[in-house]
């Protein structure tokens, strides 16, 4: 079984179409690699890129499109609704066929270290190769984002893991690590109401006391004139995608508020669907051999 590395770099940029093209192009030429999605997000003002291939390939153009992006991406002028600190936000490495998270560490930790040296950009270790334990959630790293961090790096608990001890004003600073899959799940509402939707996913995250393994916040929608409640599942299998859309419909019905649509940002595993339709559907003594095209593909 060949070694492959899954890779999800995000970066600031979800309007300008040619310098989206222009990043994703370091993924599409890279060796060893494949591109199997991306996805821009106008009023995130985000790109979601996913890549797969061997730990060389994938290391190569991460450290690439991360170096395309700090020439065209100017962060100065940058404004979301989704919280960013950098122009490269942040590039997890997940394990995905015959390789160890301990190899994903420390391919993170050689990428990081030569965004930090070469791209003169403060570079934070997070999740499983976070080097402290403040800095294993990204939302922990990230607090403050682009504008406060200008005064948290000089903070001693926030000394960069690589890279320059200051913000780069132009690239802001990148959160690289290593992680298991997990599941960027957004639930849309029939209000242009940001209170509520803010108010419903601080319920659902689990720092505040809702689902264990739920990152929930509140984001307006300018151009559709709703609000969502955006989540990532970091461990679908112990927190459902239809347990956390159960429960933000559950909070929504207190306001009188319907859910409207959700959706899944860039790939998703089969399990996490397969799973969601066994309950709606009540499937009994459902196995996952009995997918036609996983058979087939055997």
């Amino acid at each position: 079984m060949a070694k492959l590395i899954e890779c999800v770099p995000n970066f600031s940029e979800g309007r300008n179409k040619s310098v989206i093209e222009a990043v994703v192009e370091e993924v599409r030429k890279a060796e060893g690699v494949k591109l199997l999605d991306y996805s821009s997000d106008a009023d995130h003002n985000r790109t979601v890129v996913t890549m797969v291939g061997t730990p060389e390939g994938v290391e190569k153009a991460a450290f690439n499109l991360a170096s395309k992006v700090a020439e065209l991406i100017d962060m100065s002028v940058h404004h979301g609704e989704h919280p960013r600190m950098g122009a490269t936000d942040v590039v997890p490495f997940i394990p995905i066929s015959d390789v160890t998270m301990e190899e994903c560490i420390e391919l993170s930790k050689r990428v990081g270290k030569r965004i930090g040296e070469e791209l003169n950009i403060p570079v934070y270790l997070y999740e499983d190769a976070a080097s402290t334990v403040d800095r294993k959630n990204l939302a922990e790293v990230r607090k403050g984002q682009y504008e406060g961090f200008f005064e948290k790096i000089k903070k001693t608990e926030w000394k960069p893991d690589f890279g320059p001890i200051q913000m780069n004003v132009k690239s802001g600073c990148t959160a690289v690590g290593a992680r298991v899959p997990l599941v960027a799940f957004n639930v849309n509402l029939g209000t242009n109401n940001l209170e509520i939707a803010d108010s419903i996913a601080k319920k659902v995250r689990f720092i505040g006391g809702g689902l264990r393994f739920v990152k929930a916040m509140g984001v307006k929608l300018e151009d559709r004139g709703i609000v969502q409640v955006s989540m990532n599942l970091v461990n679908y299998e112990k927190t459902a995608v239809y347990r956390a859309y159960e429960m933000v419909k559950m909070e929504a019905n207190r306001y009188g508020v319907p859910v409207v649509g959700s959706e899944v940002i860039g790939l998703v595993p089969m399990k996490s669907l397969i799973d969601a339709a066994e309950y709606y559907l009540q499937i009994e003594n459902f196995s996952m051999d009995q997918i036609l095209e996983k058979r087939v593909a055997e």
